[in-house]
């Protein structure tokens, strides 16, 4: 590929990505939800519980930026909140697939870890991922406020969970950006809410 090729390519990426932002800030829908997310991520916290989150490949390591923000820190100074990105317990992870199998790793640790009152957060950029289905499935079943993380069909996730986040676009790419987008300004509206 050429330099011109490139700067061409870049600039049609960077175009996408801001227009998906742009149509994520016109989503009325989407807006309400992260709104809606991060009240019962508040709440949650308020009184005593946990923030679990999990997702495959670039969704887990979204998981575990969002996680980070919350333990760490986001803009504020301030005490660490719980939050567990299951997702990077490599041991629990490939232990629970080789053992029973990889649609159960995330189950499992929500059944271990899940106590009514938190919050599972499942980041599947189809909405259809096996394992974060299921894990939703079961935090639901025990009593967690469930909440997926999608692009724009929802797929199996949309009608199963409490708060569905459906980033409005099919590129997978695309998504992912929005899901991190949506992911600081949770962090940022939780810290307001309990810090500000």
């Amino acid at each position: 590929m050429n330099y011109r090729a490139s700067i061409e390519l870049i600039q049609t990426r960077l175009a996408e990505s801001a227009a998906t932002k742009t149509a994520m800030r016109r989503d009325d829908e989407l807006t309400a939800t992260l709104a809606s997310v991060a009240a019962t991520i508040v709440e949650a916290y308020r009184t005593g519980n946990k923030l679990l989150l999990f997702g495959n490949g670039g969704s887990a390591a979204d998981a575990q930026h969002i996680a980070a923000e919350l333990v760490g820190r986001f803009y504020e100074r301030r005490r660490p909140l719980a939050a567990v990105a299951l997702n990077a317990n490599t041991c629990s992870v490939t232990s629970v697939a080789n053992d029973f199998s990889f649609g159960e790793v995330f189950e499992r640790e929500i059944q271990a870890l899940g106590q009514p009152g938190d919050v599972a957060i499942g980041i599947s950029t189809s909405g259809s991922s096996a394992n974060v289905v299921r894990a939703l499935d079961a935090a639901k079943a025990q009593g967690l406020v469930t909440v997926a993380f999608t692009g724009v069909s929802g797929g199996g996730l949309k009608g199963s969970v409490d708060h569905c986040l459906r980033v409005p676009s099919d590129d997978i790419a695309r998504v992912q950006e929005g899901h991190i987008t949506a992911g600081h300004i949770i962090c940022e509206l939780v810290e307001n809410a309990l810090f500000g």
